[in-house]
């Protein structure tokens, strides 16, 4: 019933998100200047992506490559935009600034907290690592969750999602990740489910033939169940 009378883009906080332009999109420097940069420091095996992103109104560059000398491991590295210029990841102050940019509502901040790991049952699983989580003092409970590498707001988890995500990890049967739903309790569990209908079944009809044949209509049969209950 949760599922079936919730909104989904209430349930994602879609409806509590800023969308963002970007500006200052005419003084940027060509990407082959950071790019040259990062080979001069680091060394660049194969480039994975590069985006033009924004960064509390400033055109940054987001770079995501494989590092040759780490076993071509990912790497990311932010670019001022507009002089090609390496940038560290978010400070605290940028990714609360960040976030209290991206919450539509303006909102006391309530706690802030930095993660570089979290369990697979934390609200902020499966999301890029490390990241800002800004907490705001408002009756959704609205955390947002700003990756310090990436320099982008990932996600909004709010009171309406923690219960959907609790509903969720009974519905999939799955108490170690939530996620998946291939685990053997479920699958035990649909098996079993499956055969009690079909018992249930094989039941109805095998006592309905009894019955028949004893001459007892369905109306005797009902009257005499109620009798003895």
């Amino acid at each position: 019933m949760y599922f079936a009378f919730s909104d989904i883009d209430e349930i994602h906080g879609d409806h509590q998100r800023k969308h963002v332009m970007l500006k200052n999109y005419d003084s940027i420097v060509s990407p082959s200047i950071v790019l040259n940069h990062i080979k001069e420091i680091h060394g660049i095996d194969s480039l994975e992506s590069l985006k033009l992103i924004s960064i509390l109104d400033k055109p940054v560059y987001q770079v995501i490559y494989h590092h040759k000398h780490m076993g071509h491991m990912l790497m990311i590295q932010l670019a001022d935009a507009t002089t090609g210029e390496l940038l560290p990841p978010l400070t605290q102050e940028q990714g609360v600034a960040l976030a209290q940019q991206h919450f539509n509502t303006k909102a006391p901040i309530k706690s802030v907290q930095f993660l570089d790991e979290v369990n697979e049952h934390h609200e902020y699983r499966k999301k890029p690592l490390p990241a800002w989580a800004i907490t705001f003092d408002h009756v959704s409970n609205t955390t947002v969750y700003v990756a310090s590498n990436l320099g982008t707001v990932e996600s909004f988890r709010n009171s309406k999602w923690r219960i959907f995500d609790f509903l969720w990890m009974l519905h999939t049967m799955d108490y170690e990740n939530r996620d998946n739903f291939g685990n053997l309790l479920l699958r035990a569990f649909s098996i079993f489910g499956l055969a009690t209908i079909t018992s249930g079944f094989i039941l109805f009809f095998s006592t309905r033939k009894k019955l028949s044949k004893k001459g007892i209509s369905k109306k005797q049969f009902f009257f005499m169940d109620s009798v003895k209950k």
